[in-house]
């Protein structure tokens, strides 16, 4: 199995390199990742400038690439720009979850959104800000539980979130945010964005916030067709 790992930490960030260290046990592993930090840039894309891809040295023996752009960017540049072929697109371990309606600014999801437009199923990893640890200790779990399931017969992507501490695994569905934004208006009219945490211990662990903020593992299956085919149906009715 040929696999492709990037992230939105940067190529330097260690659950990248952990991720990559349990990646190669599964098959032929390429890196291609941010030359640096681009968490929140969700989907986006560079259209205006060029930008630098660098092969590197980072993992050993293990095919590595900088990408001076975004997540999504990375993989373009390694499917549509190399030409190469991958069977699944690994993103993470994001240090900070990535749960309910945040995802919508993730790089982490965003590069896994851009696999499934090249048709390539894929896994977001993210783990709680305090560790890897638990992470590292459950991937292999979460792993084989996804192909037990057979989500990819189903979902293009699947986002699994770990908490600081808990080893029970749910399916869930996307919640509501847990984060938002306050903004400090500076006298040089400079904005500062202040994170707030929204979460007030709710409990329906049907919900990958509820689930992951009270100690489980959270498996969702998302899709990129954004169509809201309810409305659909009921206008076309």
């Amino acid at each position: 199995m040929k696999i492709l790992l990037t992230n939105d930490d940067g190529i330097e960030a260690t659950g990248l390199r952990l991720l990559v260290e349990w990646a190669k046990t599964l098959g032929e592993v390429t890196v291609f990742a941010p030359k640096f930090q681009q968490s929140a840039k969700s989907h986006s894309i560079e259209i205006h400038r060029p930008y630098e891809v660098k092969k590197v040295d980072f993992f050993g023996e293990i095919e590595a690439w900088s990408v001076d752009s975004t997540p999504a960017d990375c993989v373009r540049v390694a499917i549509l720009g190399m030409k190469k072929k991958f069977d699944l697109v690994l993103s993470g371990i994001n240090c900070g979850p990535n749960l309910g309606g945040d995802i919508h600014y993730s790089g982490t999801v965003g590069a896994c959104f851009e696999a499934a437009i090249s048709g390539v199923h894929s896994i977001a990893f993210s783990a709680a800000f305090n560790s890897f640890d638990n992470a590292v200790k459950n991937i292999g779990r979460v792993y084989d539980l996804i192909l037990q399931m057979g989500l990819f017969e189903h979902a293009e992507i699947v986002n699994v979130n770990f908490p600081d501490v808990g080893d029970e695994i749910f399916l869930t569905g996307m919640g509501p945010a847990i984060y938002t934004d306050e903004f400090e208006f500076q006298e040089d009219g400079m904005i500062v964005p202040k994170l707030k945490c929204l979460y007030e211990g709710t409990t329906d662990m049907s919900l990958d916030t509820d689930a992951t903020m009270t100690g489980h593992i959270s498996v969702t299956p998302l899709r990129s067709d954004l169509t809201d085919f309810a409305t659909l149906k009921k206008v076309k009715g």
